[in-house]
């Protein structure tokens, strides 16, 4: 069965997740510098099928949409037109990072490696990919 991947992009670095091969489970896959995503991703689904990808909608309190989304949206035209099958959908990406926080503080992670912003990015993606799974 085919992987479902989800993205966290941000203007220097993107976060990514993905499910295991039977979709029940998101795990971190890894942060790459936003600017070798394109080819990163291309790379990954020469190892994987890759069924749907998911990509964050940043939105403010009241629903519209934030700032950020002047730099996803030509994002994920690009990724349209390099993988025209893969269908996109948005998923609200609201509350992620502080979320990826408190996880990293649940976890028992020192203040030093919570100052890491490459596992912040990482771990809200796999927020917005397990909040996916949750709503299926």
């Amino acid at each position: 069965m085919p992987r479902i991947l989800a993205i966290d992009f941000g203007t220097k670095r993107t976060g990514i997740a993905v499910t295991d091969a039977l979709q029940i489970i998101a795990s971190g896959l890894t942060t790459v510098d936003t600017k070798t995503l394109l080819p990163f991703l291309k790379d990954y689904l020469k190892q994987e099928d890759v069924e749907l990808f998911l990509v964050g909608e940043p939105k403010q309190m009241d629903n519209t949409p934030s700032e950020s989304e002047a730099h996803i949206l030509p994002f994920v035209s690009k990724l349209q037109k390099m993988f025209p099958n893969i269908p996109i959908k948005r998923v609200d990406e609201r509350f992620t990072s502080k979320m990826a926080f408190q996880t990293m503080i649940d976890s028992g992670l020192k203040k030093s490696q919570r100052k890491n912003k490459a596992l912040v990015d990482e771990i809200s993606a796999t927020l917005i990919l397990q909040s996916y799974l949750y709503s299926k």
